[in-house]
């Protein structure tokens, strides 16, 4: 149950929750006192109640009869979930789930590369042109630098053409994402045009292995600036 509509009572009711226990404010193991927090948020008890469906739906929390209804571990929570993802990537900068995200990063990209070099069709180049045009007119603009990132590696793994694969985007664009506000807003000057053209080139020029190297490259200078910058 991803993608619910964020509107009205329900959607923020959603979201007070779920910020509430992804913080720790509510911490796993804990038993709601549902009337607590009906009061507490100002809500109805049916409305409490349809917005604990969604948190049940994405395994944050769960109901037993003499026990109530309680925050489940972090394991059993749906960590790919795309509104997971954005709640835990809203406060903070997490340096656990940074890591975590640049080893899915390491896992996938190289190796999506590699695909979009057999299978890029001519509207798959387009894009990722379109997408580098616009991360070097983004130059000194952190958040149209974000942006721009962001839409080629979508479109990298659009051209996989892999429908598994291009499920991954919600991991990658999290994890770049919260990557990209980090360094970019450090080091301005800091330039990925380069990097990512040499990725582009090995798919243009049908170089399967030279587009995973490249790709291997680009995530982990990626990681390394993280590192640098946070001073890990």
């Amino acid at each position: 149950m991803a993608g619910y509509q964020l509107r009205g009572v329900h959607g923020q009711t959603v979201e007070a929750l779920a910020r509430r226990i992804l913080s720790g404010e509510i911490p796993e193991g804990a038993t709601l006192d549902l009337l607590a927090l009906r009061e507490e948020l100002d809500v109805s008890l049916t409305a409490l109640r349809e917005a604990l469906k969604v948190l049940a739906a994405k395994g944050i929390i769960d109901a037993r009869q003499k026990r109530g209804t309680f925050v489940q571990p972090r394991s059993g929570w749906n960590m790919l979930d795309g509104d997971v993802l954005r709640w835990r990537s809203a406060g903070p900068p997490d340096p656990d789930l940074l890591e975590h995200l640049a080893e899915v990063r390491s896992i996938v990209e190289p190796a999506a590369a590699k695909l979009a070099a057999q299978r890029a069709t001519d509207a798959d180049l387009a894009d990722l042109d379109a997408a580098l045009t616009r991360m070097a007119e983004a130059a000194g603009n952190p958040g149209r630098l974000v942006d721009a990132d962001l839409d080629f590696h979508r479109a990298l793994l659009g051209a996989t053409h892999n429908q598994l694969v291009v499920q991954m985007e919600r991991v990658i664009a999290s994890g770049l994402a919260m990557r990209d506000q980090v360094v970019h807003n450090a080091d301005p000057a800091d330039d990925p045009v380069p990097s990512h053209r040499k990725v582009l080139d090995a798919i243009r020029g049908r170089d399967a292995e030279g587009a995973e190297q490249a790709m291997r490259a680009l995530v982990d200078k990626a990681s390394e600036d993280l590192r640098r910058i946070s001073g890990n």
